[in-house]
């Protein structure tokens, strides 16, 4: 794969159903219904609404084992409205619903983190070497008898780590990092290999999307090394909902689909699922269109990521230098600035006046970084502005392309500062989707963040609602980070990334933490937000 050339990573093949996942086969969509799996007609009606609007690929909590029951009755349902999309049993905690879906699921998602070790505690836990062996070995007396029922079954596997799941056992080895993620996967994978099992595809996900990003690169090469090469499942967990959760998706998911990586995706937003998939889709598509472009040129040399020493003085701008990045809450670009199309060969300029770097390729990202590491390789140090046209005339497919062009970039450390012409939107809407994207890529803050679960059938309260609700007491919180999560599977872990989090615990209570600390439990969930508010204001 390269870094500025689009092709497809060559994986394996997974079978949901009929519908085959990697290889050649088109990247696939899914989503996640949010009804109760016990709600047989409720569950039926959304599935078909997912399939209707394009996905391929339907998944549905399985907290226990009747919910896993229920999946028959469900798959009854689809089959009867003539739908053959795949069922996903989403499985944490709880082997024994795993062992049932099996027998009524095309495919089960079974979580590393929780379905042998025991639930997390967030405390450490001191192993020696051997101990840690040992408990590493349990991992087989669970697994293998699921997969022996799944080989019965033709049931695929989805091996899915979280960063708000980890176990306590890979915390206390490893910490929270994407170390940790990668081998909590290895350490399954390799049992799956010994049992001669590869009908399977993995994700790893996480809501800081520079965290996912790194962890699945590191996942790909750590497979490679290992002489592996199942399909991946991509996206940015808990993104949210609006432009937010668009930009985050489209930042996280279109730079590792740029990069060949992603057999399969979800945009998980906290909105109705169906309204997942055209997002999705259009991502996809976007990205698929760089594999007819005329190849970009190879640098001998990747230079990324220089910080400069000094910043610049520039007329209208202050200290412009990497990483501090600008937006595009500025005047127009000066015509004194140097202005350079990607496809052009980079020559020197003799002074610090910036250069802002353009592109008409449908692989802008590769031809923009392609420029960029040849003109530092020849010891160009002038700030770098990116500059992109866009002729659309709906705002999402704007928040989309944006992300799937800016990400690769800002996260490789590409650029000074990013300019959007996009003339059927207002500067204002144009700069929220600017300092939008600087945010994802977690170079500039300039807005409270929101980590928001899209919800499924483990949630018992009106996430939307609430979301919506939080959203209005403390969007002018700038730099805040607050999760809002429907139950504990992800909820405390993702925490570690929040300043404060709202978690749902049962059926009308909420309970509260500071990071990942909880400081009030079971409160009525009329009277959470304003706990919530009490609680940012005593810290």
């Amino acid at each position: 794969m390269s870094r500025y050339n689009y092709s497809r990573r060559k994986s394996s093949v997974a079978k949901a159903g009929k519908v085959e996942i990697g290889g050649s086969n088109p990247i696939r969509i899914q989503s996640m219904t949010n009804t109760s799996t016990l709600d047989t007609e409720g569950s039926v009606a959304q599935a078909l609404r997912i399939a209707e609007a394009g996905g391929e690929i339907v998944r549905l909590t399985t907290q226990g084992v009747r919910e896993a029951e229920n999946m028959s009755a469900i798959r009854k349902g689809l089959d009867a409205a003539g739908c053959d999309v795949p069922l996903v049993a989403d499985v944490h905690f709880n082997p024994n619903a795993a062992f049932k879906a099996a027998e009524t699921c095309e495919k089960v998602r079974i979580n590393p983190g929780n379905f042998v070790d025991a639930a997390r505690t967030f405390k450490k836990l001191e192993f020696t070497d051997e101990e840690y062996a040992t408990e590493v070995n349990k991992i087989r007396d669970t697994l293998v008898p699921f997969l022996e029922i799944c080989k019965k079954h033709n049931t695929a596997v989805r091996l899915g780590v979280n960063h708000g799941s980890l176990s306590d056992r890979i915390m206390s080895r490893y910490g929270d990092t994407p170390a940790g993620m990668v081998e909590s996967v290895l350490e399954f994978l390799r049992v799956c290999r010994d049992e001669d099992f590869d009908n399977i595809v993995i994700s790893i996900k996480a809501s800081n999307v520079v965290v996912m990003v790194d962890t699945v690169r590191l996942l790909d090469k750590r497979m490679r090394e290992e002489g592996m090469a199942f399909p991946l499942h991509l996206g940015v967990t808990e993104a949210g909902d609006g432009e937010d959760g668009r930009i985050k998706s489209a930042v996280g998911i279109g730079t590792l689909l740029a990069e060949g990586l992603g057999d399969t995706i979800r945009v998980s937003l906290t909105e109705d699922p169906e309204n997942e998939i055209p997002v999705a889709c259009k991502l996809r598509d976007y990205i698929c269109k760089r594999e007819n472009q005329a190849p970009v040129v190879e640098p001998d040399m990747v230079v990324t990521g220089a910080t400069r020493e000094h910043a610049v003085a520039v007329p209208g701008f202050e200290d412009v230098h990497y990483p501090l990045v600008a937006g595009i809450d500025f005047p127009a670009i000066p015509d004194a600035w140097h202005k350079v199309d990607a496809s052009e060969t980079p020559s020197l300029y003799g002074d610090d006046v910036p250069v802002v770097v353009e592109s008409h390729n449908l692989n802008r990202p590769g031809e923009i970084a392609s420029w960029i590491d040849r003109f530092v390789a020849l010891g160009g140090k002038n700030p770098i502005f990116i500059h992109l046209d866009y002729p659309d005339t709906d705002i999402e497919d704007l928040q989309i392309k944006a992300g799937a062009d800016f990400g690769p970039l800002l996260l490789g450390g590409y650029g000074a500062g990013i300019s959007i012409d996009a003339p059927a939107f207002s500067a204002d809407e144009i700069n929220s989707v600017a300092l939008g994207l600087l945010q994802a890529a977690r170079l500039r803050v300039s807005k409270t963040e929101y980590i928001a679960c899209p919800s499924c059938g483990r949630t018992l309260f009106d996430l939307q609602k609430t979301l919506k609700e939080v959203k209005a007491a403390t969007e002018g919180l700038k730099g805040l980070k607050i999760g809002v999560m429907g139950c504990i599977v992800n909820g405390p872990g993702e925490m570690a990334d929040a300043d404060y989090g709202y978690v749902g615990a049962g059926p009308g209570k909420v309970s509260l933490y500071k990071g990942k600390t909880l400081v009030k439990k079971n409160i009525p969930s009329e009277e959470a937000i304003d706990e919530l508010l009490a609680l940012i204001k005593e810290g």
